[in-house]
């Protein structure tokens, strides 16, 4: 599961919120009436939801908002409750699972080590690694990765994401999960393609990450995130330890997609896999981390010195990755993002440079994500820089030309610099389309059934969920269907699909 919403989202450079106008003067007044699909049909109006329709709709029981501007938490608010059926409500301190949104917090930690100069961002991991080696392999002989690599997913290295694990189950221990040995439930880390070719978005590589920074400063990620940028940044409600202590209190507890809670008797699961996927912590306090990259990176902080926060926000080369977030965007609607996605519990980070603007979404529910998007869409949408407009179909006037249909195969020789966050999010080396009625339907390798695309035009489709990828079929001189591109346009990435 966590694969899938990591390939439609691991996070979430949408088409999304409409254009500019002036932030509201209360922060989370958007949550009122401001939430909307991604998807808006022709002439259709924005429908204006809330968040607690909304919240009822998908069935998630709580959520924790928080609101930076200025690169400073100036709102957050729970809603909602921590266990369905119950009256203990969410609130800003509310502990969620955030699934890997811990990416950001462990890349900071990896960069606030650098500053103090225990760690070389270019130096070959496995001159710290004690505990575990990089494997070699026939394909890469002789690996040689860095921690910029590992931050960027441009290491190489597979294993996309992880399972969650439940009250009764043992948690392996980082080596065992790294080499695949149970009780670990992933396959071994191990490399897919050369270091520094591809962008692959890789749990496995921040396990690595994770495995590096511990074995050079011989301590434990908890601690180090603790001293190096929980505390300095005031979140005290923040913690990498697993599994999580109910001592704690507060606790959001795991919500299934029909909003019933899981994971008894405890009430939520556990994360082996501390540094890609086992951060807890609340709305006020991930809003602050929002805050501190920010202002470090407009040069208001010591938090990371302002070139280090420049290049943590600057994509690496070939991927949509920085040193740990995602990026998206141009101008003052540039912006950094992540996505969380545990099985009970989904969330959502995204930070605007320039403008200092940012926020924070917290869901303690299976359905999370589809509630996630529409509140995003609010709050981008009050930010009103136009980062994220949303996407209108049409009616088509005539029913599509039924050439289009057939198989089609990924052309190897677009450089994987075009191709981008796509060779990624849309890892796919076949396609299959059909023309049905009005429109045009795409059945995806392992898929038994089509899923119908959206109109845009006589040969323009698209497919939504959190991102959208949009299809244009390719017609050449002699009228033959030649191939599909197939792009990410809030990104920039093209594949082209070749017709057989």
């Amino acid at each position: 599961m966590k694969r899938l919403v990591g390939v439609i989202l691991g996070g979430c450079a949408l088409f999304l919120a409409a254009g500019a106008q002036a932030a509201p003067t209360a922060p989370l007044s958007p949550l009122d009436h401001g939430l909307r699909p991604s998807v808006l049909a022709a002439g259709q109006a924005p429908p204006g939801w809330s968040l607690a329709e909304r919240m009822a709709f998908h069935k998630v029981p709580g959520v924790a908002i928080a609101v930076v501007r200025d690169g400073k938490v100036v709102a957050v608010a729970g809603y909602g409750l921590r266990e369905a059926g119950t009256a203990d409500r969410v609130d800003a301190d509310t502990l969620f699972s955030v699934g890997s949104i811990s990416k950001v917090a462990t890349a900071t930690t990896t960069l606030r080590l650098a500053v103090a100069g225990r760690l070389d961002l270019d130096r070959d991991v496995d001159d710290y690694l004690k505990r575990w080696k990089l494997p070699a392999s026939d394909a890469v002989p002789d690996p040689a990765v860095s921690l910029r690599m590992l931050m960027s997913h441009t290491s190489g290295l597979g294993v996309h994401g992880f399972a969650d694990y439940q009250p009764a189950e043992p948690l392996p221990t980082l080596v065992q999960v790294l080499d695949g040995r149970k009780p670990a439930k992933n396959e071994a880390v191990r490399f897919k393609t050369a270091p520094g070719r591809v962008s692959d978005y890789s749990g496995g590589g921040v396990t690595v990450e994770q495995a590096t920074i511990e074995d050079a400063t011989g301590q434990p990620l908890a601690a180090l995130a603790r001293t190096q940028v929980f505390g300095p940044l005031g979140m005290t409600r923040s913690t990498f330890e697993g599994p999580q202590s109910a001592a704690q209190g507060n606790i959001a507890k795991a919500h299934g997609g029909d909003g019933v809670v899981r994971a008894a008797p405890r009430g939520w699961e556990s994360f082996a896999e501390a540094g890609a996927s086992g951060l807890w912590t609340s709305a006020n306090d991930l809003g602050r981390l929002v805050g501190g990259l920010i202002e470090s990176y407009q040069g208001r902080s010591d938090f990371l010195p302002q070139p280090l926060a420049t290049a943590m926000l600057t994509e690496v080369s070939p991927g949509p990755f920085g040193l740990g977030p995602r990026l998206g965007g141009a101008g003052p609607g540039r912006y950094f993002f992540h996505l969380g996605a545990n099985e009970s519990y989904l969330a959502f980070l995204e930070g605007y440079p320039e403008t200092g603007d940012g926020f924070v979404i917290l869901t303690n529910g299976a359905n999370g994500l589809a509630l996630i998007a529409e509140v995003r869409n609010a709050f981008s949408d009050a930010v009103g820089q136009g980062a994220h407009p949303p996407l209108r179909t049409i009616k088509p006037r005539l029913p599509p030309a039924a050439d289009l249909a057939g198989d089609y195969r990924l052309d190897p020789a677009v450089p994987m610099d075009v191709r981008r966050a796509l060779a990624d999010s849309f890892e796919y080396d076949a396609l299959k389309f059909t023309v049905a009625g009005d429109g045009v339907e795409m059945t995806l390798p392992g898929q038994d059934k089509p899923a119908p695309l959206l109109t845009l035009g006589p040969a323009q489709f698209a497919q939504s969920g959190l991102y959208v990828f949009t299809f244009e079929f390719r017609r050449d001189a002699f009228g033959k269907v030649r191939g599909v591109t197939v792009a990410m346009p809030e990104t920039g990435s093209t594949a082209y699909y070749v017709r057989e």
